[in-house]
């Protein structure tokens, strides 16, 4: 499910918006992401991932115009910044695919185009791991490149990346078939 299809479907359910889910929030006080998913699923009956799409948006809309550089920046701060040279040194080797490669990034992960087809995502899913999920359509999983699953929907596949030095010649090889088959 896409993040705007959360979004869709809390409006559906509640017939709120996140910007009136925000200033209900305010009003009581409501801050933290955390505070903020408990009170929607108590109040509202909205499942985990629903109310924590509400609260990404309650707690990052000042975020949500934020230019491309800013938005990397904030996903490589604090305890995480240690991942952005590794993220700078692959964002370079996927660029050289081709000229029609964008990287995207949301407030909580890198999109990765081929135009308006995403091939891959790049998510810090701690200070200590980075993921790169990869759609490749009718590849086996295998070793390193195990299915998504419930990590990301859009992806067919995930790499889990522990130390920079894994993000080598074989995961570069499952992002160019995955850019070639966009």
């Amino acid at each position: 499910m896409s993040f705007q299809a959360y979004l869709d479907a809390v409006k559906a359910k509640t017939g709120k918006t996140s910007d009136e889910f925000r200033a209900l929030a305010a009003e009581k006080g409501l801050v933290k992401s955390g505070e903020i998913v408990a009170w929607l699923k108590s109040d509202y009956e909205l499942g985990h991932g629903h109310a924590s799409a509400i609260a990404s948006m309650i707690v990052h809309a000042d975020k949500r115009n934020a230019s491309p550089e800013d938005l990397v920046a904030e996903l490589f701060s604090g305890k995480k910044a240690t991942w952005r040279p590794a993220y700078d040194a692959l964002a370079t080797e996927i660029a050289k695919f081709g000229t029609d490669v964008e990287m995207a990034p949301n407030l909580t992960y890198v999109n990765v185009r081929r135009g308006a087809r995403k091939f891959a995502i790049v998510q810090l899913s701690s200070a200590a791991r980075l993921d790169i999920g990869v759609k490749l359509r009718d590849v086996a999983s295998s070793g390193r490149l195990e299915a998504a699953g419930s990590w990301n929907s859009m992806m067919s596949h995930r790499v889990r990346i522990d130390d920079p030095a894994q993000i080598d010649g074989e995961v570069l090889a499952w992002l160019r078939q995955a850019y070639d088959a966009a």
